[in-house]
């Protein structure tokens, strides 16, 4: 699922595109893909981009008169931009969703998987993007207290926190395993069981790594990313997608742990920042068969 960085490299790309312009067409593919009811997605051509913004991992493209096109890329869902207009045609795609035809070009929604899981809302009213906010702390606004007390509301791991959308804003699968790589954290710690020092170190390796990936993102892909452009697996990243690759400051090979739908990963040997290493070692690992289900 795309995550604040990519979500941030869409939301930047698309306000070059589409602020001033006019919706021309609202053209669905898949009627499944629009989920709500009122506004009607006709009622909305005709009016001018105003403003596009990041609601979580959502993208909100606001229109003249408070009208709201909420879009949520879940898993698969990915943007593909043409320009200049192409002739009236659905999206291309392994799975077109839906084509937003601007005076500027062509917005598709498209999906690699059948499974049909992004999701458009159109929306009436600001009241009524309440109902899409998950209320995650921004952490590029919160203060390291404000992001102890979040941390801490529950006693789970650091993995299973930071990927709460009810607690932070925009984190997923990928770029957790890379702040905690970078916090020299493993994945199953507690959240209740961090020294002062971890914390700090955890609050500033999450905002250093988000707001770095932001900027990477943007000088990768100054033009529209391609929808193979946005991806969880990148051969830059550090732990994420990695396993059994070397690490990047031991050469240890990266380790994870099986779960139903993600696999934590983090470097095997145990040492401390002082000692210039990464985590502790990583529970559910073996080093003779590899990654096993974690242990109930």
């Amino acid at each position: 699922m795309p995550e604040l960085p990519d979500v941030t490299l869409y939301v930047t790309r698309l306000r070059e595109r589409l602020l001033g312009t006019r919706l021309e067409a609202f053209q669905v593919d898949n009627p499944f893909v629009v989920r709500s009811v009122s506004p009607r997605p006709a009622e909305l051509v005709g009016l001018e981009v105003i403003n596009i913004e990041r609601l979580g991992k959502r993208i909100v493209i606001g229109l003249e008169g408070d009208r709201f096109i909420v879009v949520h890329l879940m898993i698969a869902g990915r943007f593909q931009w043409q320009s200049p207009l192409p002739p009236a045609k659905r999206a291309t795609g392994k799975v077109p969703q839906l084509a937003l035809r601007f005076t500027s070009g062509q917005l598709g929604l498209v999906e690699s998987s059948t499974k049909k899981r992004a999701a458009i809302h159109v929306v009436g009213d600001p009241e009524g993007l309440t109902i899409h906010r998950r209320n995650g702390l921004d952490l590029f606004s919160a203060t390291p207290d404000e992001f102890q007390e979040r941390l801490q509301q529950e006693n789970r791991t650091l993995k299973r926190a930071l990927t709460s959308p009810a607690l932070f804003d925009g984190i997923g699968n990928a770029y957790s395993d890379e702040i905690l790589f970078e916090a020299r954290l493993s994945p199953v710690r507690t959240t209740r069981s961090l020294s002062d020092e971890e914390m700090d170190q955890l609050y500033e390796a999450a905002k250093a790594t988000l707001h770095g990936w932001s900027e990477r993102l943007e000088v990768m892909f100054p033009g529209f990313p391609r929808p193979s452009d946005i991806t969880a697996f990148r051969p830059e990243f550090a732990v994420h997608g990695r396993f059994g690759k070397p690490c990047p400051d031991c050469g240890a090979p990266v380790s994870g742990s099986c779960t139903p739908k993600t696999r934590p990963t983090t470097v095997p040997a145990a040492k401390t920042r002082a000692a210039s290493s990464r985590t502790a070692a990583f529970p559910g690992f073996s080093a003779t068969t590899g990654p096993r289900p974690w242990k109930r």
